[in-house]
């Protein structure tokens, strides 16, 4: 696992659409910034929503906190000019439904999926990505959809929409994040995931309420104001930041229910 931890994210311009990546139902895109480099752009016009980039941020950037390996994340301004000239009607209807800030992910180009089946992989590192992936409920790092890369021989972990689903009924976040994550039981790594009772405490110490809202604090306001659930951006910003914070108080039953999952 990587040590450091990026807190600042870059604003670029998207400049030029490249080609759709036709992967489940968001379509996202490798473009190119006004940076010279290539991203995998997460529409905000997509079928998921804003919901889906402001979990992929939090994820991802915990993930990062915690050492592990997430490419770089940018937000990505879109002009409403791109939805002109792009000849396939069901991405242009998504670019015009994404015109300003959208998630940009550093393309890492040569990359492979990662396969638990061919690949080794050392029981502190998987009991760590099982306890992130407990702790931000994320649904989506099974068998089926690994959503980690192998890239330069190291491990990457992308892909982090599906987690904190808690948030499309916010107003119930404190049940949401009681109950247990039953789907635990599909991760990828489960069986390999024998030391999560000494990854936690580490992880615990990392993820101060301080550190958590450094990370909260950078989504942009119009993504969290979309839902006009509460009036005021860091409303939001303190839910996502309790719900979080209950989660790793009970980070104690991380162990049993992966247990008991196996």
């Amino acid at each position: 696992m990587n040590q450091k931890a990026e807190s600042q994210i870059r604003n670029i311009v998207v400049d030029r659409y490249i080609t759709p990546l036709r992967e489940g139902g968001s379509l996202p895109a490798i473009v190119e910034g006004n940076d010279g480099f290539r991203y995998v752009l997460k529409f905000r016009g997509a079928g998921q929503g804003l919901k889906a980039l402001i979990a992929d941020f939090i994820g991802g950037e915990i993930a990062r906190c915690l050492g592990f390996r997430v490419p770089e994340m940018v937000f990505a301004e879109l002009d409403e000019a791109f939805g002109r000239t792009e000849p396939d009607e069901e991405i242009q209807d998504l670019l015009k439904a994404s015109c300003g800030i959208n998630l940009g992910v550093h393309y890492l180009s040569g990359s492979m999926t990662f396969d638990a089946a061919a690949t080794p992989i050392d029981a502190h590192t998987a009991s760590g990505i099982v306890w992130l992936d407990h702790l931000i409920t994320n649904v989506d790092r099974t068998a089926r959809n690994t959503n980690m890369l192998l890239w330069n021989h190291q491990l990457w972990l992308i892909d982090h929409g599906a987690s904190l689903y808690f948030h499309h009924n916010i107003e119930s976040w404190k049940t949401s994040a009681l109950k247990p994550f039953l789907q635990i039981k599909d991760h990828v790594l489960l069986s390999r995931a024998s030391e999560i009772d000494k990854v936690g405490p580490v992880f615990n110490a990392i993820l101060t309420s301080e550190r958590l809202w450094e990370i909260l604090s950078l989504i942009p306001d119009e993504w969290l104001l979309n839902d006009r659930v509460f009036e005021q951006a860091d409303q939001y910003r303190q839910v996502y930041l309790e719900f979080l914070l209950l989660r790793l108080q009970q980070s104690v039953q991380f162990v049993k229910e992966a247990s008991h999952a196996k």
